[in-house]
């Protein structure tokens, strides 16, 4: 089968991966514009762009794939197939029929949940047990296509955001895999989504990083873990701003101040607003690294009793 791969970030990466070592013939990739990153603002091509170009892939970078722009390269190109991993734009209908197939797009949620930008994070941020993968049919809509494949995985209670992007970026690569190969073999069972059951989340911005020590410990905790690393929860102590990259519950309880340090020999435990606790094992004052509770502790005295925020 001839295809082609659209993405643009490191998740995406493993999807192309398993592509280009399968018997289809991955005829051209498409992601975002080169960016300027970092404080130098050097031009940086995508992950997906640099893994491309180690297998010698045609790479396409358009700056807008509609008034017919995109079907242009695919009339060059003569996919049956569009896979779309993290691409980053919306396709236009002309892009989205032209293909035999069509487009299927690999996505971090088990739609209808979460569909959108962020999918990732809010399973973390709300606390979910389980997350998965879903390979849709892709239409005109942002993630409501039908359901073609979908592999669930657990979150664990201390998990990240950061660390189930490395789970859910192979997952998605093996389901996307067993979805084509139910294409090619005329076995595949589309399912249209339960729209009652749909919810859609957007992009996370700066602003969302305050902690709000009022809230219950367990929403807390699953803020800390769910906007990890970007753009991180923070607070501030005594008029600085303290980020926190990890924290754990705590089973110590009390009457305190939500925000009040209950404990600060060696551990930092900040009472919430259900009288319950949160664990801080990993922390950074603004204009220093990153480092461990403890160690920020041994040069940062901080009086029990002190409130964050």
């Amino acid at each position: 089968m001839r295809i082609v791969f659209m993405g643009t970030p490191d998740f995406s990466v493993d999807c192309l991966k398993a592509l280009v070592a399968s018997k289809h013939d991955v005829v051209g990739v498409f992601c975002q514009p080169d960016k300027p990153v970092g404080r130098k603002q050097e031009l940086t091509p995508p992950d997906v762009k640099v893994e491309a170009l180690k297998h010698g892939l045609n790479v396409y970078q358009p700056a807008s794939l509609k008034n017919g722009k995109g079907v242009e390269i695919l009339e060059q190109l003569k996919p049956d197939l569009v896979v779309v991993v993290a691409y980053g734009k919306i396709l236009p209908d002309d892009f989205l029929s032209y293909p035999e197939y069509g487009c299927i797009n690999v996505h971090a949620s088990i739609l209808p949940k979460y569909r959108g930008a962020s999918p990732i994070h809010y399973a973390v941020l709300n606390g979910d047990k389980v997350t998965g993968v879903t390979v849709q049919q892709m239409d005109s809509g942002i993630d409501t296509g039908d359901i073609l494949g979908v592999k669930e995985c657990e979150i664990g209670i201390n998990d990240t955001t950061e660390y189930m992007y490395e789970l859910l970026a192979p997952l998605g690569a093996e389901v996307l895999m067993e979805t084509i190969d139910l294409i090619e073999k005329g076995e595949l069972k589309p399912e249209k989504q339960d729209e009652s059951k749909a919810s859609k989340v957007g992009l996370l911005n700066k602003e969302m990083s305050n902690i709000d020590w009022s809230d219950t410990a367990f929403n807390i905790h699953n803020k800390i873990r769910g906007l990890y690393s970007w753009p991180g929860a923070s607070t501030k102590i005594n008029g600085k701003t303290l980020k926190i990259h990890s924290s754990v519950l705590s089973e110590k309880t009390g009457n305190n101040i939500p925000g009040e340090i209950i404990e600060s020999s060696g551990r930092l435990i900040i009472c919430c607003g259900d009288n319950k606790s949160v664990e801080l094992k990993s922390v950074q004052l603004e204009g220093k690294k990153r480092m461990e509770t403890s160690v920020f502790l041994n040069g940062y005295a901080i009086e029990k009793g002190t409130v964050l925020g």
